[in-house]
């Protein structure tokens, strides 16, 4: 059972930034460490993500945790569950906002407890304004998008269709005059339909890397790329393949012509070393 405990707007270590939004909670309920005054950025996306948006939401959330932001996200499958796992393998805070009850029994997604559970050991906050045993419903997760957006300097939309939550986020951002990103995709991917309503319709800043956003949002940066000067040649081929794309071991056989045991073997002392990572079969540079 979560340590659970209830604040109102009266309350010190309720949020200023929920009271300057319309129909702010009137109470929520929190788990974890308390919420205190920092930067926050929201990453959300789509449930049914690609594997361009997976590597896309891993990358840029460990980045922008590196560089000092508190992530925020839904806590749901797909993206937001991505932007929490990758902050937390980073050791950083980041902020869950639930659209269900904080216990156990109610909490959505179930799958997602063990994550809930790294978040609080990670100094991170689970968040919710409905009391504990609310099933989430068609009408709580939608409401909840308003709390991550007023919790949060900036959003950042991965991936979103045409219809979908995200893009309820990313207009709470608009009304919220909160800074709002997003990832450009192809035009022939649904869920991109949704980010690039957000650049159109919306103003949202179109993000190639960690780096447009900290330096939209006048924070220092830091490099995020990987010390290449103690590779191995043969390192540095893969380095550089994966500098372009996500690729398979069978993939990096093909594009640099080293055999297939070769290259499982680099690839294997590369992943060791946390110069690269596996995002189920395919790889890509680490962070």
């Amino acid at each position: 059972m979560f340590d659970i405990r209830e604040i109102t707007q009266k309350s010190e270590e309720y949020p200023q930034e929920l009271l300057n939004i319309p129909q702010a909670p009137k109470q929520l309920f929190l788990a974890g460490a308390p919420l205190i005054q920092e930067r926050r950025i929201a990453i959300v996306g789509t449930r049914r993500f690609s594997s361009y948006g997976k590597q896309v939401a891993l990358q840029f959330a460990a980045e922008l945790a590196q560089a000092g932001l508190v992530i925020v996200s839904g806590l749901a499958p797909g993206i937001d569950t991505f932007a929490h796992q990758a902050t937390v393998d980073q050791h950083k805070r980041t902020i869950a906002v639930a659209g269900s009850g904080l216990d156990p029994k109610s909490l959505y997604p179930k799958e997602n407890l063990k994550l809930a559970q790294r978040i609080m050991e990670t100094g991170g906050t689970l968040v919710s304004e409905y009391p504990p045993e609310t099933v989430g419903t068609n009408y709580t997760f939608p409401q909840r998008n308003r709390i991550i957006s007023g919790l949060s300097m900036a959003v950042l939309v991965v991936e979103a269709k045409k219809k979908s939550g995200s893009l309820i986020t990313a207009e709470y951002a608009h009304r919220h005059k909160r800074k709002l990103f997003a990832i450009p995709g192809s035009i022939y991917s649904s869920n991109s339909r949704g980010t690039h309503i957000a650049i159109r319709n919306l103003g949202a800043v179109l993000a190639q890397s960690s780096m447009d956003i900290l330096d939209e949002l006048g924070l220092s940066g830091i490099s995020s790329r990987e010390d290449s000067s103690n590779l191995t040649p043969d390192e540095q081929k893969i380095f550089d393949a994966l500098e372009v794309d996500m690729l398979t071991a069978d993939q990096l056989t093909e594009q640099l012509g080293l055999p297939a045991q070769k290259i499982l073997s680099i690839l294997a002392v590369m992943e060791l070393d946390g110069k690269i990572k596996n995002l189920g079969g395919s790889f890509v540079k680490a962070i």
